[in-house]
């Protein structure tokens, strides 16, 4: 199966975020937590793996970088976001495939999200030789937030253009 297949059809699910635009959000963020990793693609000191299932454990007073696995639990990522977001002050932001036809855009992001950045291009995971074969955002909960911010992102250095 080509790696294009693979990363459509789910047979993997967790794609390495490029540490360049990792760093870039960082800079920005300075993360705490990285909820959703392996212990070799973890981008925080303080991080879950799929064993430790990020989705059950509090996020209270984190700043956390959630790049999600692919493969249909986006949703369940983002409303567990939103919750640590309203509740336990936790500033979230995700790095998602950029799907406004799916329900989880209407019903979680357009709804609540504080910012959504839209990203020129398409992601290169680490190991990977082609680019993703979707385009990406970031969408970010901030607690306490009045802000609604939606604006596009050309990071060159990080993309090939389509």
């Amino acid at each position: 199966m080509g790696l294009q297949k693979a990363m459509v059809s789910s047979k993997s699910n967790e794609w390495a975020t490029p540490i360049k635009f990792f760093n870039y959000l960082n800079s920005i963020f300075n993360f705490t937590l990285d909820p959703c990793s392996t212990h070799e693609n973890a981008k925080c000191e303080k991080h879950y793996t799929l064993e430790d299932n990020g989705l059950s454990k509090s996020w209270k007073n984190e700043i956390v970088f959630v790049n999600p696995p692919y493969g249909g639990h986006t949703k369940e990522w983002l409303e567990k976001g939103q919750k640590e977001t309203e509740n336990n002050n936790a500033t979230t932001v995700f790095l998602i495939v950029s799907a406004t036809d799916r329900s989880y855009w209407h019903e979680n992001i357009d709804r609540n999200a504080d910012e959504i950045w839209f990203l020129r291009g398409r992601i290169k995971f680490n190991d990977v030789k082609t680019t993703a074969p979707f385009a990406s955002a970031v969408i970010i909960f901030r607690p306490n937030s009045k802000k609604r911010l939606i604006k596009f992102i050309d990071f060159k250095e990080y993309y090939q253009k389509i």
